[in-house]
């Protein structure tokens, strides 16, 4: 399935391992089956009706047989009305199922992956791969495999009937055939190409477009509207070009394909005139008339066979892209047994080593230890490790060497899900989704109620807030909740993390850009919700860590002091050099 394989037309794995998600949906797998054999015998039936309406009953006059065959034919129309509108129905029906368990899977799968993956890989691609590719996939059986089979069905039958009803003329359309045949061959090659490079360049613009959109702030601040602008015209241009090779082989092709059919519909009058000149047939008339319906349901099948093959092609490549997701191996391991209702809090890293890539280590044998219900917390300048201390407890990314414990049991021995049902983290970028209040702290979860989450709000001292707004917890955020100033999501955040009843509580710089009346609200909601839990507060501001019980001091991924905060300023140290730096500046201030 590699997607080098750009120049082969069609991939058979890749097909049958599609085909595979139809098996829960056999009976209308079967169905659709049915309906395009049905169709293709309608199809063949109006041109065998027509000759004999013209040989048989309008040349010997017969009234009575002019009325049942045309009976008859409005019966086949009618037939092929039904048969149609099944076919349509139920393979659109089918490629929609399909695509919905497909894409669950490929959430599923998405939800399950490390952190490390989202590190290196682009939000609009992504975002790519589970709408616009999805529906691609969905059209290889609404308006590709099955029209196909169905229209494959009609042109084997077709070819039957010609040489059952005059081999000769029959044998001149088979003679034009692979003329219209191999161009379709080149014709499909030259597309499966096009259309790979049609959704790398879709990709490529639906990740400009979502990066942007997302930092317009930082365009619209540093005023670069115009060179992303230029940006998004070159982008812009290139999905143009792609599309527009699909248009030139498509341009190319069907003219090819009409003329070739309309050369043969000559060819086959001009012969049977000869016939009907020579007196060596009495039935010409008839025949030619049904061979001209015949050449159609021939060759307009064949080109709609090389345009449903564009489809088929679409939604293989993003078939092959979508699987290539589905079949990456970047999962936390999951494979822990220990799944504990409480947990006491306690936490050890025992020579922790880390490196976000393989060739750097930002982590060098950290070493440290949290008793249960014990404040702790990390300072240190940007970049020391602080933050991919509380990812690692979290298990987002896999340590290089060492043990972390909680409770004394290592942290890979624990249900992935288990272990940060007990963990909640408030972190310095609060996300919220677009959504009400009440939802973003509770995030849907049944067992906590409306009348919990207020009797928690009123527990931390951040009800009065919530009540102020418009609709109170019923307010609408809107995406990333922009409604809400930063120092309003943080208290929602805290609130999110008190409702859940974690043991263990981490504040990811939790105070460090919000209003000095937040931080109030925030100083006391800290007080509540650390009552009697573990927490790791990471710190910007050290004024707001004087009463942890211990600080553990960080500098370029190596611990360097462990103490209290008037241990740690009796020493002439890391720490007093931070406290003094910073107690200097806020004086300045």
């Amino acid at each position: 399935m590699s997607s080098n394989n750009t120049g082969k037309a069609f991939d058979t794995r890749l097909f049958k391992r599609l085909m595979a998600h139809t098996r829960p949906y056999r009976l209308t797998f079967y169905g659709v089956a049915l309906a395009a054999i049905l169709l293709s015998a309608f199809a063949v039936l109006t041109p065998v009706i027509l000759k004999k309406i013209v040989d048989e009953a309008i040349k010997s006059s017969d009234g009575e047989m002019l009325l049942h065959l045309t009976i008859a034919m409005l019966g086949v129309l009618i037939g092929q009305v039904v048969s149609q509108l099944c076919f349509n129905y139920y393979a659109n029906w089918l490629g929609e199922s399909v695509i919905r368990d497909v894409r669950v899977n490929l959430f599923k799968k998405m939800l399950g992956f490390r952190m490390k993956y989202f590190d290196n890989s682009s939000l609009g691609v992504l975002v790519t791969r589970a709408v616009a590719d999805m529906q691609r996939i969905g059209e290889i059986f609404s308006q590709g495999f099955f029209v196909i089979v169905a229209d494959l069905l009609k042109m084997l039958v077709a070819a039957g009937v010609m040489v059952y009803i005059n081999w000769k003329l029959a044998l001149i359309v088979f003679a034009v055939l692979p003329i219209i045949l191999y161009a379709t061959r080149l014709f499909q090659k030259a597309m499966k190409v096009a259309f790979t490079e049609v959704r790398a360049e879709v990709s490529n613009l639906n990740s400009f477009v979502q990066e942007r959109i997302t930092g317009m702030k930082i365009v619209q601040l540093f005023t670069r509207e115009k060179i992303e602008s230029e940006k998004f015209r070159k982008i812009n241009e290139k999905h143009q070009n792609a599309w527009l090779k699909t248009v030139w082989y498509n341009s190319i092709f069907f003219p090819i394909a009409e003329i070739v059919s309309s050369i043969t519909v000559g060819l086959v009058v001009w012969y049977g005139g000869l016939q009907n000149v020579a007196n060596i047939s009495d039935d010409v008339a008839g025949t030619v008339f049904a061979f001209i319906m015949l050449i159609d349901l021939l060759f307009r099948p064949l080109r709609q066979i090389a345009d449903k093959f564009n489809t088929l092609q679409m939604g293989m490549v993003a078939a092959n892209r979508v699987f290539k997701i589905l079949d990456t191996d970047s999962s936390i391991d999951d494979l822990g047994t220990v799944e504990k209702e409480e947990v006491r809090g306690s936490i050890e890293f025992k020579d922790v080593r880390f490196g976000y890539l393989e060739d750097e280590e930002v982590l060098h044998g950290i070493s440290f230890s949290v008793n249960a219900g014990e404040t702790v917390a990390i300072v240190g300048a940007t970049g020391a490790g602080k933050s991919t201390i509380i990812n690692l407890l979290n298990r987002f990314y896999e340590i290089n060497s060492g043990t972390i414990l909680v409770d004394g049991i290592d942290i890979k021995n624990y249900k992935l899900a288990s272990l940060r049902a007990h963990i909640a983290v408030v972190l310095q970028d609060v996300f919220l989704f677009a959504d009400t209040i009440a939802n973003n702290i509770s995030l849907k979860n049944p067992s906590v109620s409306v009348l919990d989450i207020e009797r928690a709000a009123k527990a931390i001292g951040v009800d009065e807030f919530i009540t102020s707004l418009p609709d109170g917890y019923d307010y609408n955020v809107k995406e990333r909740g922009t409604m809400l100033s930063s120092g309003q999501r943080q208290l929602i955040a805290f609130l999110r993390a008190y409702v859940s009843k974690p043991s263990i509580l981490v504040l990811d710089e939790a105070t460090s850009s919000i209003d000095t009346y937040s931080e109030q609200l925030i100083q006391r909601a800290t007080e509540k919700i650390t009552e009697g839990r573990t927490s790791i507060v990471i710190a910007h501001r050290l004024a707001t860590i004087k009463k942890a019980d211990k600080i553990i001091v960080m500098d370029a991924g190596k611990i360097v002091e462990i103490g209290t905060h008037q241990e740690l300023l009796k020493k002439d140290g890391y720490y007093r050099g931070l406290y003094e730096a910073q107690f200097l500046a806020e004086e300045v201030a």
